[in-house]
């Protein structure tokens, strides 16, 4: 049986402006050359192990990647593959079934509209089937260094917590870090997806001599 995590029994103060400053400099200092924990080796490897990462944990997803491009190499092989295949390959990842399904028609639209190459704008990465703006960003701030912000169940929590947004939606909390951040803004997205995956954790957080300690507003988890 689950629980749903509490409320907050009141509003919690958001960060001002100057607050935002000293944390962006704290992650900054704490992680400054942060990048995914994915593997890959191009950029078609990586669009996969993003898209396979949704609600999934990126351990899992390298588990399942290796003998997954070694089946399918690049867009063409991808694009022909059989769905049934496809899902052999990636059956202990979540929503396997909608995931096989999405990468074979994301591959197939690289062949027939990019000429077999991923491409490398985010309009056009949002445009291929299973690829939504968080995707598309992380894709963007990895492969590329964009000066983009992803916000995924890590940095939603981690935001809230801090006083950073008190967004509802995962859209909304990208638009107002990115407001405050301004710059550096794919180096903070992996310095929050690590502070929140392995300190600022959804159960149990490490707040004990935590260096985030002093904006810390509540230890509450919060969901997209």
């Amino acid at each position: 049986m689950t629980t749903k995590a509490k409320k907050p029994s009141k509003k919690i103060k958001k960060a001002t402006q100057k607050e935002a400053e000293t944390i962006k400099q704290i992650f900054l200092e704490h992680y400054p050359d942060s990048v995914t924990e994915l593997s890959y080796t191009n950029l078609y490897e990586l669009l996969i192990a993003v898209m396979l990462s949704a609600q999934c944990t990126d351990k899992r997803v390298n588990i399942i990647t290796p003998a997954l491009f070694e089946a399918y190499p690049d867009p063409i092989s991808l694009a022909n593959a059989d769905l049934d295949a496809v899902k052999s390959y990636i059956n202990t990842c979540s929503f396997f079934n909608n995931k096989a399904q999405n990468l074979i028609k994301m591959a197939q639209s690289v062949v027939e509209h990019y000429d077999n190459e991923i491409p490398l704008e985010r309009d056009e990465l949002v445009k291929l089937a299973g690829v939504g703006q968080k995707t598309a960003n992380v894709v963007m701030i990895e492969y590329a260094g964009a000066n983009l912000m992803a916000v995924d169940t890590h940095v939603f929590r981690v935001a809230h917590r801090l006083g950073l947004s008190d967004a509802k939606t995962a859209l909304k909390c990208e638009e107002e870090l990115s407001k405050k951040f301004k710059t550096d803004l794919h180096l903070l997205h992996q310095a929050m997806v690590l502070f929140g995956r392995y300190r600022c954790k959804a159960l149990n957080p490490e707040c004990e001599g935590c260096f985030m300690q002093a904006h810390c507003r509540t230890t509450q988890t919060f969901k997209v």
